[in-house]
């Protein structure tokens, strides 16, 4: 099975920048998705941002987060990362990073279903980001 590291997070100011890292190991197919999602306490989990391993201008984002954060994928490294620009105080939040193999046969994800999190069946450990004002 997959397996999902998580690194990064922590507390910043509004206004500031993080970065978090997701490697990842267990490999099955040279084809995937891999998205980043949160989760703040009492509410539903929400899709952030999400790439094709096969298509490096195919990403998906929120509408609250587009143009302020940007997703990447570094293939030698096997390591997904968010950048996380002009932080507000609502960007607080459980982020999780998570992955699903695809088929080679197969189509990639629609965006729709790119940020929805029953798409996916492996799971980092999750890492929190704290916006303070």
């Amino acid at each position: 099975d997959m397996q999902l590291v998580q690194s990064g997070g922590g507390s910043v100011q509004s206004g500031g920048s993080l970065t978090l890292s997701c490697a990842a190991s267990g490999f099955t197919n040279t084809r995937y998705s891999m998205g980043w999602f949160r989760q703040a306490p009492g509410k539903e989990r929400e899709g952030v941002a999400a790439l094709d391993s096969d298509s490096d201008d195919s990403t998906s984002y929120a509408d609250s987060v587009k143009g302020r954060f940007a997703i990447s994928l570094d293939k030698a490294k096997n390591t997904m990362y968010l950048q996380m620009n002009s932080l507000k105080p609502e960007d607080t939040a459980m982020y999780y990073c998570a992955a699903v193999n695809i088929a080679n046969s197969e189509p990639s994800l629609p965006p729709w279903l790119l940020l929805n999190q029953e798409a996916y069946g492996y799971w980092g450990q999750g890492t929190q980001v704290t916006v303070s004002s």
